[in-house]
């Protein structure tokens, strides 16, 4: 028995671009304007029609982001390892302040 083929609704998409393209792009961080400047395609149409691609090459980025960072902290980067700390563990910087009272009837101005 033979299937049916489905019939499209609606006129033919006018813009067909490579998917993986649309990925990479996000995934370094581009604007929805850049890339949709790169394609030569309005802003919205990439929107509407790409926004599965873009998420995920923005969430790659983001994963790929986070493996450099491991890796330079684990080679010892001093600074990559605070940041991390601050990041991941919530660690801070502190700031003592010390409070000194002055004895009765002395009088600084300030200016």
């Amino acid at each position: 028995m033979a299937t049916k083929k489905k019939k499209s609704v609606g006129r033919p998409k006018k813009y067909s671009l490579d998917t993986r393209q649309v990925e990479q792009l996000a995934e370094y961080g581009c604007t929805d304007t850049e890339i949709a400047s790169f394609f030569d395609i309005p802003r919205t149409t990439l929107e509407r029609n790409y926004e599965h691609y873009i998420t995920k090459g923005r969430e790659s980025g983001k994963i790929r982001l986070r493996q450099y960072q491991w890796s330079a902290a684990k080679k010892g980067n001093v600074a990559m390892l605070i940041w991390l700390g601050k990041q991941i563990l919530g660690q801070t910087d502190k700031q003592e302040i010390n409070h000194v009272e002055l004895p009765e009837g002395f009088n600084v101005e300030l200016l």
